[in-house]
């Protein structure tokens, strides 16, 4: 690295070398997003601070520790493709959308507020409580460890039904959707501390507590009352329509504020 410095320096600084920092530094914002808020961020830590020993050991000439970490370092690789398969196939997809176009991911984006803004309402009408969160920027995935994992599952208005049917045993908790697809249900999520009228149950909380805590998008539907709202930076805003839900939530998957 030292002798990589030394080159860097004595042939000057081209238009490509600041090209070629700033590739690396996108990859690497890239894999940190998807791993943040998930146990493969601890893991990512942990090698982080073992390169930062290997560099250490070899500047105080702790012989013994460098090469036992020299050693370490060969399996790594073969750790990481292994461990953190997901956020290289998420990372792999995001560079393969700017490729083919984001006309097939907005397409996908609408049929998922359809099929959301359809379920909503018709578990309004007949009295069914339902929270369903959409991931934003902030990694949801330490609620969804909480519930009982969906695999990817496709987003419909029909499974959305089955799940918070109330004879069923996820009914109570929450839906979590990521990258267009249901990774969790049934998940526990914070509950806001801030007063609340009275009219508002623990689901309310719950859906304001997760949007005070991230950029979270949280769908509530009252069982009492058969009302829809939307909840986002810790407000809430009660929907009248399934077309005026759909909208809104394109809006703020846009990145409207709430």
């Amino acid at each position: 690295m030292i002798r990589a410095y030394e080159m860097l320096v004595q042939r000057g600084i081209f238009w490509f070398d600041i090209l070629d920092i700033f590739a690396v530094a996108i990859l690497i914002y890239l894999f940190i997003f998807q791993v943040r808020g998930t146990r493969a961020a601890h893991i990512f830590a942990g090698i982080l601070l073992l390169y930062v020993g290997y560099i250490l050991s070899g500047f105080f000439m702790m012989s013994s520790t460098h090469s036992l970490l020299q050693r370490t370092f060969f399996y790594i690789p073969f750790a990481v493709i292994v461990l953190f398969q997901p956020a290289i196939r998420n990372v792999l997809s995001v560079i393969g959308g700017l490729i083919i176009g984001r006309k097939s991911v907005q397409e996908k984006s609408m049929r998922l507020c359809v099929e959301i803004a359809r379920a909503s309402f018709n578990l309004a009408s007949n009295r069914f409580g339902a929270i369903i969160v959409l991931e934003r920027k902030q990694g949801l995935k330490n609620y969804a460890e909480t519930g009982c994992p969906m695999g990817g599952a496709e987003v419909t208005a029909d499974l959305l039904l089955t799940i918070f049917y109330p004879k069923t045993p996820l009914h109570d908790g929450a839906v979590i959707i990521s990258d267009g697809v249901m990774i969790a249900s049934g998940a526990f999520l914070p509950l806001s501390s801030l007063p609340l009228p009275t009219l508002y149950g623990t689901r309310h909380r719950a859906a304001l507590g997760v949007t005070e805590e991230t950029d979270a998008i949280a769908v509530v539907v009252s069982e009492e009352r058969g009302e829809v709202s939307v909840a986002v930076s810790g407000n809430l805003k009660k929907i009248e329509s399934e077309n005026e839900l759909k909208d809104e939530i394109v809006r703020l998957l846009k990145g409207g504020r709430g």
